[in-house]
């Protein structure tokens, strides 16, 4: 994602008052002038090209004269991290939001870890490893529309072995309010904290870990949020007054040429008036095994076209995953505590959601150049 060559003094001027803006944004989070400023150079050293954005390193590239100044800052500096947060889904609405086309996602993401003294590892699933390993799982949120996509939320999933363990609750720090919480509870908190902040979102995507959760489609319908949510092909659905599963429906549309590599079928399952269910399925012709089980819940006059769009959305927050440890360093993190992997990870989104936004930028600068028309 780099966008800083070849663009002119124009476009790198305005990247800077778009940096500018970002900090701005932020400052009245800190309680002390150092806090602020080490924040803003702390979110500089993510962006620069560091081999390794851990204490080190990012101390060195931003001019510290060793890792202290950087761990103060995520561990024992006064800030407010659930502000900062905040700031961050609004810096992400503020330049990317549109209510026709803006979709929240929820996904995880694992972190490898050794030994078991940072706050949250255990032994679990993790889809970096795609096994079971040491690990911590964060859960996030982002949102997409027209103009690209990043995160706007973000929650670190405290396993069941860790509640009752007081010991190594204080050691990493944990609140003693915190209880454990399921990943469709951390899921359903973020939302309703977009949802409540009136994010421009008219879909929720998600893929079938959380689709499957019956849970979550009652709390969204309850809400009167339409979805497109993966589903396991085990899943069964109601079609015509029967009951099947999604996979016997997937097997008799899908060898079908005529219909593309998407299928859809509206279900007969009851809805609150004026919406609808459908189950659409992606096919892959090679591999009956890798189809793409989706049901969907809207408004009845959703068009075929439009469900199909919001469903191919859900991918796009593993792209951001991919850029966000990448290029900002979301996995190079070499904190333990609970509040400094909260403090780790929200400045890092916001490092991503500042890429994000100059890459729109220089994309509209191309176009003008080139004389095509500048989409708003």
């Amino acid at each position: 994602m780099d966008v800083s060559g070849g663009l002119g003094l124009a476009a790198i001027a305005r990247y800077a008052d778009a940096w500018k803006e970002l900090h701005a944004r932020i400052s009245h989070r800190f309680a002390r002038a150092e806090a602020r400023d080490l924040a803003g150079r702390y979110l500089a050293g993510l962006l620069e090209r560091v081999e390794r954005k851990n204490g080190w390193q990012l101390a060195e590239a931003i001019g510290e004269p060793g890792p202290r100044g950087v761990q103060r800052l995520l561990g024992a500096a006064t800030w407010d991290t659930d502000g900062v947060r905040d700031d961050l889904r609004d810096y992400v609405v503020a330049h990317l939001g549109d209510e026709a086309t803006g979709v929240l996602i929820v996904d995880e993401t694992g972190f490898l870890k050794k030994g078991r003294r940072s706050c949250g590892v255990a032994r679990q699933y993790a889809g970096t490893a795609g096994a079971t390993a040491n690990c911590q799982v964060g859960v996030f949120l982002a949102y997409a529309a027209q103009d690209g996509a990043a995160f706007i939320d973000r929650a670190l999933y405290l396993p069941q072995e860790w509640t009752g363990d007081r010991e190594r609750r204080t050691e990493a720090g944990v609140p003693e309010a915190t209880r454990f919480a399921t990943k469709i509870e951390l899921a359903q908190q973020m939302l309703a904290r977009a949802f409540d902040a009136d994010v421009p979102a008219r879909w929720v995507v998600a893929d079938a870990f959380y689709g499957r959760s019956h849970e979550l489609r009652r709390w969204l319908e309850a809400r009167e949020r339409p979805y497109a949510l993966m589903i396991p092909k085990t899943n069964a659905v109601w079609y015509q007054g029967r009951r099947e599963r999604a996979e016997q429906l997937g097997e008799r549309l899908c060898p079908a040429p005529a219909l593309g590599p998407w299928a859809c079928l509206e279900l007969s399952e009851e809805c609150a008036t004026g919406m609808r269910r459908w189950l659409l399925v992606r096919c892959d012709a090679e591999d009956p095994d890798e189809h793409a089980y989706f049901l969907a819940f809207g408004p009845e006059e959703t068009t075929e076209a439009e469900l199909i769009r919001v469903c191919t959305t859900r991918w796009q927050i593993e792209d951001g995953f991919a850029q966000a440890k990448g290029e900002v360093g979301l996995d190079q993190y070499e904190v333990r505590k609970w509040e400094a992997w909260h403090r780790h990870a929200t400045l890092c989104l916001l490092a991503h959601a500042y890429l994000v936004v100059i890459q729109q930028a220089a994309q509209r600068e191309e176009r003008a150049e080139k004389g095509a028309p500048i989409l708003a």
